[in-house]
């Protein structure tokens, strides 16, 4: 790409020109797909942890309930409860 930038004489302006002709041109170059791909992986594995707490808590819940059904069966042992 040619450069056709020509100083403005003020530094600040200068340098605000240089920086966002950068952005652009990283943009336009692909280099900023690599941090959506990360944030897109992060919200991936969030959303994945999340199913399989609740999938563990609802499979140690029912577990949990079945325990103490077997318990109360063997404590009740001698009545028709069971």
């Amino acid at each position: 790409m040619k450069n056709r930038f020509t100083s403005t004489g003020h530094p600040a302006i200068d340098f605000l020109v240089t920086f966002l002709r950068g952005r652009v041109e990283r943009a336009r170059s692909g280099e900023l797909d690599r941090g959506a791909s990360a944030v897109e992986w992060v919200i991936i594995s969030a959303i994945v942890v999340a199913i399989v707490s609740a999938v563990a808590v609802i499979i140690n819940q029912a577990l949990s309930d079945g325990a103490n059904d077997v318990k109360d069966c063997i404590e009740d042992a001698g009545a028709d409860g069971c």
